[in-house]
């Protein structure tokens, strides 16, 4: 397990936290300037989203126990809803159908994710014209894999699994967003009949939409 990317990634969140500065809002035409006491503007407006994506999974290579899983590319989907408590941070949750591909052998995959992402709305440096349209984010999320699969054996049909994403968000209006970003994905051992203790681990390339209201 690639511990220290996570931890990383972990301990560069609360810096990204604390970049996003309170921004300006545009409201009846006009741009005015939101000061500290009153830097959620967005979040009270839009509380809720819900969206998908498409995720283009590029799996690992693995070897224990003298066997080895070459890592194949699939595809899966996912289903999104999320809350957003403030301007710079949200909840959201992800129901993913996944297949794990490698050459000797493949699994599907029903996931449950929470995910805590950090949004950087940071007024002079991403803002574009009047409104910021380009937001970056970051965040990590955990959750629980219900695994089966035709042509191998496991002993553990539920596992759990750990991700890290980043990214950035289109925001075309406030009602919808465009998402474009990347994701590790790390899927506890389901322990393989065979003696093999891999765990699944990919790199995900994301593309999605979500509708704000």
């Amino acid at each position: 397990m690639k511990v220290k990317i996570l931890f990383v990634l972990f301990c560069i969140l609360p810096m990204t936290a604390n970049a996003a500065i309170p921004y300006r809002v545009q409201q009846d035409g006009e741009l005015v300037n939101i000061d500290g006491l009153d830097s959620q503007a967005f979040a009270r407006e839009y509380r809720f989203y819900i969206g998908g994506a498409y995720d283009f999974d590029i799996w690992q290579n693995a070897e224990d126990n003298n066997v080895v899983f070459t890592g194949n590319t699939s595809s899966s989907f996912e289903g999104v809803a999320g809350i957003r408590l403030y301007d710079t941070f949200r909840l959201e949750a992800n129901y993913i159908r996944q297949n794990i591909k490698w050459d000797i052998a493949s699994m599907t995959n029903d996931m449950a994710m929470v995910n805590a992402i950090f949004d950087a709305r940071i007024d002079n440096i991403y803002r574009l014209f009047k409104k910021q349209r380009l937001v970056p984010y970051v965040g990590f999320g955990a959750g629980l894999s219900w695994n089966s699969a035709d042509d191998i054996s496991f002993e553990t049909k539920i596992t759990p699994a750990l991700s890290a994403l980043a990214g950035i968000s289109v925001e075309l209006g406030n009602r919808l967003a465009i998402d474009f970003g990347y994701r590790y994905m790390y899927i506890f051992s389901p322990k393989f009949n065979n003696g093999a203790n891999i765990a699944p681990v990919a790199h995900q390339l994301r593309a999605g939409a979500r509708f704000n209201f």
